[in-house]
């Protein structure tokens, strides 16, 4: 894994910092200064930036700025304390992966680091050999240019907010942040707040006025993964959001334009949620401009070799291994399960089997299959 670069004109920060990533197992690099950090981005590559903010000389947006000019499309986390949260909110606008209000404990930076990593093997072109999956990335494709939202169905797993990514990835908003926002991940109670934001006292506990993720994505895009799961209050909110593009946060007094592009995704047939009253039928309309439907992997048999390829090298890397390749009597296997999980419960697999592999090339006993009977 390539290392972490940390910059904080704090000595001490910059310490606790390093002290803390190399707990979760990654090697730290710490700069002093944000002219050294850029210095030290084209020597070697990084796998994550993390700045401070507010430092003298070169700032953190400048710092962001620079590594979006140099390297491109590497993560970059934002350090900021309660008195920049505006300055929070424009880094996420230049393309920051994600901020850390100070003061933040350990678990809260394991979080963000892990969250962005996760990501990070996604930041790549979609894997495509079957007829299927080419048809639907050249749609997207064509649809990138333009704002027009777009509505992505699919089940679980089949690489739904991957094909959101590569949608903004070739759009005009590419470098500027793409914001997911899982729906089915956080309550009902609490995601107003974190789709719109909240003023100072608006309820018990709002301490601070939090900036919303429509605000953070900001002449970017914004994913709303899993939508079907969004109350009918919240639905007639959100539309009022893409009819009027404006927000109205949690206790405040004025709406604030937003200028963000929409992708939704859901594993549920929304059409059949309109009929049964749990899904609005004009929300539905205003997210289904464009249609992209993503078949399930066991309907796509022809993209299991160039995904088993992909992810060996992927899992390789990481664990330090030289594994060439497949078994052609391997590949027959993967390619006769069901994959219930999708191209998630395929990557699964890979992984595990090249942690077991002792040979140079992945064989049927190293897959351990689970029983496709279901539970």
């Amino acid at each position: 894994m390539k290392p972490v670069l940390v910059v904080d004109d704090d000595p001490q920060m910059g310490v606790a910092l390093q002290n803390a990533i190399q707990r979760l197992g990654y090697s730290v690099v710490v700069c002093s200064t944000g002219q050294e950090a850029i210095g030290k981005l084209q020597q070697q590559p990084f796998s994550l930036v993390i700045t401070d903010m507010k430092m003298p000389k070169m700032d953190g947006l400048t710092v962001l700025r620079e590594v979006r000019r140099t390297v491109g499309n590497l993560p970059v986390l934002v350090i900021t304390g309660f008195g920049t949260i505006e300055n929070a909110v424009e880094v996420m606008k230049e393309g920051a992966q994600d901020y850390l209000m100070k003061p933040f404990s350990y678990d809260i930076l394991k979080k963000a680091i892990e969250a962005t990593l996760a990501r990070v093997p996604h930041e790549r072109d979609i894997l495509a050999a079957s007829d299927e999956m080419k048809k639907i990335i050249a749609l997207a494709d064509n649809l990138a240019a333009s704002d027009i939202t777009v509505l992505i169905q699919g089940e679980s797993g089949t690489g739904k907010e991957l094909l959101a990514r590569h949608i903004h990835r070739r759009s005009s908003r590419a470098k500027k942040a793409f914001v997911a926002v899982n729906c089915a991940a956080i309550p009902d109670t609490l995601l107003e707040s974190e789709l719109f934001g909240h003023e100072k006292g608006a309820f018990t506990g709002a301490m601070e006025r939090k900036i919303g993720k429509f605000e953070f994505a900001q002449a970017g895009t914004i994913l709303l993964d899993e939508i079907g799961e969004m109350s009918m209050i919240l639905q007639a909110k959100l539309l009022r959001v893409l009819q009027e593009r404006e927000i109205d946060r949690v206790g405040g007094r004025e709406p604030i334009a937003v200028d963000v592009r929409v992708i939704a995704t859901t594993n549920k047939d929304l059409f059949k949620e309109c009929a049964a009253g749990r899904f609005r039928e004009d929300l539905f309309y205003r997210l289904n401009v464009f249609p992209l439907k993503i078949p399930p992997l066991r309907e796509r048999p022809d993209d299991i070799a160039p995904l088993a390829e992909h992810f060996i090298r992927k899992f390789s890397d990481i664990a330090g291994k030289k594994i060439r390749g497949i078994t052609a009597d391997a590949l027959r296997l993967l390619t006769s399960k069901q994959w219930r999980g999708n191209v998630r419960e395929f990557e699964n697999v890979i992984q595990r089997a090249v942690f077991l592999c002792r040979g140079d090339d992945i064989g049927t006993e190293d897959l351990l299959l689970e029983d496709e009977r279901m539970p």
